[in-house]
C-alpha cells in the first residue's frame, strides 16, 4: 500500500483537469469554486480546471485567482444549449475572458440529450459542420485545449482528425464510461492517440454512483496506451463523492495500489496536464 508520504508528494504540484463546483444551475455541488481553490491549494495542488455543463467558468476563475494567490483555477466552456451550443462568438468571448479548455456538447450531445434533439457536430455527409470548424479555428488561435465531451464515436474521430490537422491539443473525455459518451476499446484509444490526442481517464467512473468501474481496468488501459498519452482527473464535485481534493488524494492511492508507479502518476497528474495547459514546468511556475 502506498505510504502517506508518497501520496502527499504526488499531491504537491498536481493538476486536476476536470472538476465541478458551485455555482451550478442544474446540480447541487459538493463545494463552490472558492472553497475548491482554497482546499486544493491547502492540499498542495497547483491548479484545477473548473468545468460546468451549463455556464462558462472563466469569469469565476478570474475572481477566484485574485482572492487565492499561489494557485490557479482554470476556466472552461462546455458547448451545450445553455451556453449557446455551437456558437463561435461565445467561444471567442470565453477565450478573451481567459478560458483555457473548450468541451464539445455533453448533456446536449446527440447521444446524451434527453427529451430533446441533440446537438450534432456532423452534417449529412458525416463531415464537421462549418460552425464546428470555426470553433476549432478559435481554439487553435487562442492555444486552448479541446475536450471531446459526451459525443458519438463518429464525432470523436472527426474532431480528433481535424484537431491533428490544425495542431490543436485534444483530450478524449470519459473513454471507459458509456453513460457519458462513447465507450472506447483499447484499439480505438490507441488509434486516437496515434492521431495526437490524450486520453482523459476520470476517476469518477470507479465510484459506486456511476457504475463502479474496477480501477484495475483503468490502470490496464493506461499502461497499454502509455502514460505519456493519458491524463488522470477526478471529475468530482458530486454530493455523493468526496470533495475534489480529497478525491484526488484517494485516486492517487487507489491507482498506486492497482499497479501504477510513482513515475507514471507524475506523468498523468503533473507533466501531461501542465504541458497541454501551457505551463512551462510541473513545479508551480508559469
Amino acid at each position: 500500500m502506498a505510504s502517506a508520504a508518497v501520496i502527499e508528494r504526488l499531491m504537491s504540484g498536481a493538476i486536476d483537469f476536470h472538476v465541478h463546483a458551485a455555482p451550478d444551475p442544474s446540480h447541487e455541488r459538493r463545494l463552490d469554486v472558492l472553497d475548491l481553490a482554497n482546499q486544493s491549494k491547502d492540499a498542495g495542488m497547483r491548479a484545477v480546471v473548473a468545468k460546468n455543463h451549463h455556464l462558462g467558468t472563466a469569469p469565476l476563475a478570474y475572481l477566484v485567482n485574485k482572492i487565492v494567490p499561489g494557485f490557479t483555477l482554470i476556466g472552461s466552456l462546455t458547448l451545450n444549449r445553455e451556453t449557446g451550443g455551437l456558437n463561435p462568438e461565445i467561444v471567442e468571448t470565453a477565450a478573451k475572458s481567459g478560458a483555457m479548455v473548450v468541451w464539445m456538447p455533453t448533456t446536449s450531445s446527440v447521444i446524451n440529450s434527453k427529451g430533446r434533439p441533440g446537438i450534432s457536430l456532423l452534417n449529412a455527409e458525416k463531415r464537421l459542420l462549418p460552425e464546428v470548424m470555426t470553433i476549432l479555428e478559435i481554439i487553435r488561435e487562442n492555444d486552448m485545449v479541446l475536450g471531446t465531451g459526451h459525443v458519438s464515436m463518429e464525432e470523436i474521430y472527426a474532431l480528433t482528425a481535424q484537431a491533428k490537422q490544425f495542431g490543436i491539443k485534444a483530450t478524449i473525455t470519459h473513454p471507459l464510461h458509456t453513460g457519458f459518451g462513447s465507450n472506447l476499446n483499447l484499439q480505438q484509444q490507441q488509434e486516437l492517440v496515434s492521431m495526437g490526442a490524450l486520453i482523459e481517464h476520470s476517476f469518477v467512473a470507479c465510484m459506486p454512483i456511476l457504475g463502479g468501474l474496477n480501477p484495475k481496468i483503468m490502470v490496464d488501459h493506461i499502461k497499454a496506451t502509455g502514460e505519456e498519452h493519458c491524463i488522470l482527473s477526478t471529475d468530482f464535485g458530486q454530493l455523493a463523492n468526496p470533495s475534489p481534493p480529497e478525491g484526488f488524494r484517494m485516486m492517487i492511492g487507489t491507482m498506486l495500489e492497482f499497479g501504477l508507479s510513482e513515475k507514471e502518476m507524475e506523468t498523468l497528474i503533473k507533466t501531461n496536464p501542465a504541458r497541454i495547459l501551457g505551463f512551462e514546468d510541473t513545479e508551480g511556475r508559469q
